[in-house]
């Protein structure tokens, strides 16, 4: 028969070498802070090209507007995706939250270009892009998409991420959303097909990415 004392110096041992846990930020909150840094940079580019010709565009083509609102909207929801998954116990079904804004990014990106390319309206201010300069905007978001990905990636490893491809693609769609909607503050060129279909490999990219190396870091945390 055990002996109960042996137990109970056990059960102390053990206890005396716990390391007190610090309670994670609720979800919203942590998203709040990860889009107080991406505001952070948007204030800088204003400060650099100003608020007006953003305006301007948006005010001539409102489609280029709501494309904005749908990679704002997108980025903020992927990123709230994100950290709700990195709780234990949270459903799958968190991912579908970015949904309605990336609909809202690709309908209205969609529109701009049948404008452009069926009405030959051009956004005041812009030109249509070349291969060239497209490739200038696949550079933006990616650039821009790697330092808000580290950021994502750092503060969900201290959660615990069950998921974590899954988890890693709403990293990557949340970053590439936020660096869509950064370049729409020196954005001087309309939503032609070369410049959406670099805008669209340029997410690709960062989604494909942060899945493979995102998933793999988040796995071990």
């Amino acid at each position: 028969m055990s002996d109960p004392r042996s137990h109970e110096a056990l059960i102390d041992q053990l206890g005396t070498e716990l390391v007190p846990v610090r309670r994670l930020l609720p979800p919203w909150l942590r998203t709040a802070g990860w889009l107080l840094v991406v505001a952070a940079i948007a204030a800088v580019l204003l400060m650099h090209y100003g608020l007006d010709p953003m305006l301007r565009r948006w005010a001539g083509t409102p489609d280029l507007g709501w494309a904005g609102m749908g990679a704002v909207i997108t980025a903020i929801t992927a990123a709230w995706a994100a950290f709700a998954l990195g709780v234990p116990g949270r459903r799958a079904a968190w991912a579908w939250l970015p949904l309605p804004g990336a609909l809202l990014w690709v309908g209205a990106s969609g529109l701009g270009c049948l404008r452009v390319h069926v009405r030959d309206l051009i956004a005041p201010g812009t030109q249509l892009a070349t291969m060239h300069q497209s490739a200038d905007c696949l550079v933006f978001i990616i650039s821009f998409s790697v330092p808000l990905s580290v950021l994502l990636i750092v503060l969900l490893r201290r959660a615990c991420p069950l998921r974590p491809v899954l988890t890693a693609v709403m990293v990557g769609l949340a970053s590439a959303a936020a660096s869509a909607s950064l370049l729409e503050i020196c954005h001087s060129y309309d939503a032609a097909a070369t410049d959406l279909l670099t805008h669209a490999l340029a997410v690709a990219i960062v989604v494909a990415v942060n899945a493979a190396m995102g998933g793999r870091l988040l796995s071990r945390a």
